[in-house]
């Protein structure tokens, strides 16, 4: 969740169309949590009823469902904006490459670790 926040928050800095209204950190806060839990209860459920067009597309609409979980987080959570489908696009890309990078650096115990 805490990870989700701060991209979160680096993504409104990053992307043109991402806002964070008011003090930035309660709604990057917020949509950290909401964006966790929109991903482990409604992105599996969307991954297995899209599973045809994500293979048809070599698995590039998953691009578009993680634009989609974004862009659902901004609906629910007030203070944080997206202006369309290319932030959101843009934002999901950055918040995924940084979350795998830190999946790769990052052993199971929290710690940082070879490659």
């Amino acid at each position: 969740m805490i990870v989700n926040a701060v991209m979160i928050y680096l993504a409104a800095q990053v992307v043109p169309g991402i806002t964070l209204r008011g003090k930035p950190l309660w709604p990057a806060l917020l949509a950290g949590l909401v964006l966790a839990l929109i991903n482990a209860v409604v992105r599996p459920i969307l991954k297995t009823l899209t599973l045809p067009l994500t293979l048809l597309t070599l698995g590039l609409f998953i691009f578009v469902l993680n634009a989609f979980c974004l862009w659902l987080t901004s609906a629910i959570v007030p203070g944080f904006d997206i202006a369309g489908f290319r932030p959101a696009f843009w934002g999901a890309l950055l918040i995924s490459v940084v979350s795998w990078a830190l999946t790769v650096f990052v052993n199971d115990r929290g710690r940082f670790g070879r490659l």
